[in-house]
């Protein structure tokens, strides 16, 4: 039977994420982490791309860098047309990129900025220039709702010493909170003789801890993107800071447990972004506890 064009449909609106950040061609990390992480927790994902690298599981071959225009061509493509929530800025090369991604921030006031500040490998060596990392602390970092340092990360914006426990984790929080952004969570996953993996969800007024179990795998490649991705998902879902936090490291947490499921590659694999398909927010593996 044909229905009338003034039928009214209701259709649930799916929140918009957009990633900023580089292309990972092995799938395990950077954009393609993101878009999976963003669609496995319920979130439809657009992406800028800042550079593209040669890279598989067993390491980074080549970068290229993106020209400066066509950053800020696909940053008003997107945000023009869609409806954009969300923000997760991961991978940015320079401080010229910085500064075009920080500019178009002030132009659009997107509702949430997530910033995970990916400038430190694996090795110890830093990924960005100290003048770079300077831009992203006075540019970029004080717009952001939430930033998502490693431990070598959050010595480098700090000037501290790596953390080697909890304690030294505590020490960084007044320091951390003074880059401005309205929270941190620290992650402490390099403190690998802990037997649970301890965050510090840094707020204003306020310190949690968000805890899960430690999970014995060689295939992490990717977590810090796919955590960072997951928080902006569940911020756009209208879940409050802490509420998006915890969520997130609970989705994580699982694709980690699930990672060896998969059989990727020969080094470092992926985490499994779709061990149990969308809508996980409705689940409840982890635990938190204030400090």
């Amino acid at each position: 039977m044909a229905t009338s064009a003034n039928t009214t449909h209701s259709f649930s609106h799916t929140p918009i994420v957009l990633t900023i950040a580089g292309s990972d061609s092995g799938g395990g990390a950077g954009i393609q982490a993101d878009i999976k992480a963003i669609s496995a927790t319920g979130s439809f994902a657009c992406s800028v791309i800042t550079a593209i690298t040669s890279q598989n599981t067993l390491g980074v071959s080549a970068i290229f860098p993106i020209p400066l225009e066509h950053v800020e061509s696909q940053l008003d493509a997107v945000f023009s047309d869609l409806n954009i929530v969300a923000v997760k800025v991961g991978m940015l090369a320079d401080a010229n990129i910085i500064k075009v991604v920080a500019n178009k921030i002030k132009q659009y006031q997107p509702k949430h900025l997530v910033i995970d500040p990916v400038m430190v490998a694996t090795s110890g060596d830093l990924l960005l220039e100290q003048s770079a990392i300077s831009t992203l602390k006075t540019e970029l970092i004080p717009l952001a709702d939430i930033i998502t340092p490693n431990l070598p990360e959050g010595a480098a914006l700090t000037g501290l010493a790596v953390p080697h426990n909890q304690d030294q984790m505590t020490a960084m929080i007044e320091d951390l909170r003074a880059l401005g952004a309205k929270a941190v969570l620290l992650k402490g996953g390099h403190l690998e003789q802990d037997e649970n993996s301890n965050d510090l969800l840094i707020q204003t007024e306020s310190v949690h801890l968000i805890s899960a179990k430690r999970c014995a795998t060689k295939n992490t490649h990717g977590t810090g993107c796919t955590l960072s991705s997951a928080i902006a998902s569940y911020l756009a879902q209208g879940n409050e800071m802490q509420t998006a936090v915890e969520l997130a490291k609970q989705y994580i947490s699982q694709a980690i447990a699930h990672a060896d499921e998969l059989q990727i590659g020969h080094g470092h694999g992926p985490v499994h972004h779709f061990f149990a398909g969308p809508d996980f927010g409705k689940r409840d593996n982890g635990t938190q506890t204030d400090v």
